[in-house]
């Protein structure tokens, strides 16, 4: 379960700055209605849009609602600012907790019988193996799977957080950022050994089991099914209280608050972050439902 998890989060829950740079195998959707919150008082609106990372190039998924909200927002909020032109953030989040010495050899980390397919993952890549055998597992699996979503033709280029921030830039509006690269790294990077080294046997897995994964998840959000998302995500994350914690609950934890706070200014704010943070009963939504805030589904 916690292999698929990680190849989600990849793509819909959260992780945008984890992935920088021929189509999906499976039928996809050509065009999308995913879902759509706003939360307001008397002198802020803020609207809640659950995104995908990680979507096919044609998709269709901007609609006449979403662009009033859109066109109504004086600036955009991420998960995390991570500009595809200039990576250099993301690349020093990597360097400062990705890398140690004195690591086993990254061929030792997966099941020896294992070892041809992650040496063929590896090739793909064009890196050396040397110089996977100095990366801690997490990150050596997160670069791994960054390619296996390149070969399925998805990339963060083509997701909606890239393209909406293009947009902000181009209009000359603010764009903010919930959490930094290194926040997000570090959730992987606290992760026990065991945990990192299960990211990696799925990050090597056989790309026709993502394309089943990928495109479950992309229908799900595609209709705009919370309930669907929040089952699958439940499910992936039962046998990781831990993972939950630190991935989900504590994050959405954080998002909520940070809303909370940001009603006391007047203005009108788009945030947009992965879709698995606001379905559910742990969700952002949920948690400002609970504490007595009117949160109004447009989409």
């Amino acid at each position: 379960m916690l292999k698929s998890l990680f190849r989600r989060a990849f793509a819909a829950f959260g992780l945008a700055s984890l992935l920088i740079g021929s189509p999906v195998a499976a039928r996809t959707p050509k065009s999308a209605q995913p879902a759509l919150w706003e939360v307001s008082d008397a002198d802020t609106t803020i609207y809640l849009f659950g995104t995908i990372h990680l979507l096919p190039e044609h998709l269709q998924w901007r609609t006449a609602k979403f662009d009033e909200a859109l066109n109504s927002s004086q600036q955009l909020v991420v998960e995390t600012i991570v500009d595809q032109q200039h990576p250099e953030s993301v690349q020093a989040a990597e360097f400062s907790l990705g890398f140690q010495k004195g690591l086993p050899p990254i061929a030792q980390r997966v099941p020896a019988g294992k070892v041809p397919q992650l040496r063929a993952a590896i090739a793909k890549t064009g890196i050396p193996e040397a110089y996977f055998d100095q990366m801690k597992t997490w990150l050596a699996a997160i670069q791994l799977l960054g390619v296996q979503f390149r070969t399925m033709g998805l990339t963060g280029s083509d997701g909606p957080e890239e393209i909406l921030r293009q947009q902000f830039l181009s209009e000359k509006k603010p764009i903010g950022q919930l959490e930094t690269n290194s926040e997000q790294f570090g959730y992987f990077d606290r992760l026990p050994e065991k945990a990192q080294r299960t990211l990696l046997d799925g990050a090597i897995e056989p790309q026709t089991g993502m394309d089943k994964e990928y495109n479950g998840m992309l229908a799900s959000w595609s209709r705009g099914d919370v309930k669907e998302i929040a089952s699958t995500f439940n499910h992936d994350l039962a046998d990781s209280p831990d993972l939950k914690q630190s991935l989900l609950e504590q994050r959405n934890a954080n998002w909520a608050k940070w809303i909370e706070q940001r009603l006391g200014q007047p203005g009108t704010i788009m945030v947009a972050v992965g879709a698995g943070h606001l379905a559910g009963s742990d969700s952002v939504v949920a948690r400002l439902q609970k504490d007595g805030y009117r949160v109004r589904r447009l989409q």
